[in-house]
C-alpha cells in the first residue's frame, strides 16, 4: 500500500503556483513618461505636435525656449514645396528674419527619421547651425537623415493633429520672393504657439486587502 501510495504521489499533477495578479505586475512598472506638445495655431488650422525630449534634448529645449517667448509668433511658412516639406518660424510679414539665440548642435544621430509627418530642424550648409527655423515633412525624405545626407536633419517631433492642415499649407501657390524661392502667394502665418502642459496620471490606489 505504501508504495501504492508514493506512485500516485508521483503521478498526481502538480498545483501550479499562483502567478501574480495583472494589478499587481502592472504596479511594479514605472509610469509611462509623459511627452510634451505644442499647439502650432496658423492662419490655416491648428497642427498639434508632439515632442521628443529623449531622443533630441537640445532641439526639443530649444524649439521650446522660443515658443516660450513667442517668438514664432507672427512668423511665416516661408518655403513651401508639395511633395517634400514646409518650413517657417524665421521671417516676418516682410519677410525680416527674426533675431534667435545661437546654434545648437546637430543631432541627427539620434535615429530618428525624416518621415511624413515628423519635424525637424532645418539649418545652412553647416551640420551645427540649426536656430529657430523648423519644417514639417509632407513624404518619406530619407535623404535627409544621418549617413544618408551626410550630418543630416534633426528630427525632434511629429503631427499628431491637424496634418490635413499641414497638407492644406503644402498646397498652397508659390512664388519666388527677393532671395526666396516656393514662398506662398497669400502669407501663411503662424498666429501662436502654445505649450501643453499635461497633468501626470494619478498614482493607482493600493490594492485593498
Amino acid at each position: 500500500m505504501l508504495e501504492l501510495a508514493l506512485l500516485l504521489a508521483v503521478l498526481s499533477p502538480q498545483s501550479p503556483q499562483a502567478d501574480p495578479t495583472p494589478d499587481a505586475a502592472q504596479e511594479a512598472l514605472p509610469p509611462e513618461p509623459t511627452l510634451p506638445r505644442v499647439v502650432i495655431e496658423t492662419t490655416m488650422g491648428s497642427i498639434t505636435v508632439q515632442l521628443f525630449p529623449e531622443d533630441s534634448p537640445l532641439a526639443v529645449e530649444n524649439f521650446l525656449a522660443y515658443v516660450r517667448s513667442g517668438h514664432y509668433e507672427g512668423t511665416l511658412f516661408h518655403r513651401v514645396i508639395p511633395d517634400f516639406m514646409i518650413q517657417g518660424g524665421g521671417y516676418d510679414a516682410e519677410m525680416k528674419e527674426r533675431e534667435t539665440r545661437g546654434p545648437i548642435k546637430n543631432e541627427a544621430r539620434n535615429g530618428l527619421r525624416n518621415e511624413r509627418g515628423t519635424l525637424a530642424m532645418a539649418r545652412t550648409r553647416k551640420a551645427h547651425s540649426a536656430r529657430a527655423q523648423f519644417y514639417v515633412n509632407l513624404k518619406m525624405n530619407h535623404r535627409l537623415d544621418f549617413g544618408i545626407g551626410g550630418a543630416g536633419y534633426t528630427v525632434f517631433g511629429e503631427v499628431i493633429e491637424g496634418m490635413d492642415v499641414v497638407d492644406q499649407i503644402s498646397r498652397a501657390s508659390t512664388s519666388a520672393l527677393g532671395k526666396h524661392g516656393n514662398a506662398p502667394n497669400d502669407p501663411i502665418f503662424i498666429v501662436k504657439t502654445t505649450e501643453v502642459v499635461l497633468e501626470a496620471e494619478p498614482e493607482p490606489e493600493p490594492p485593498k486587502p
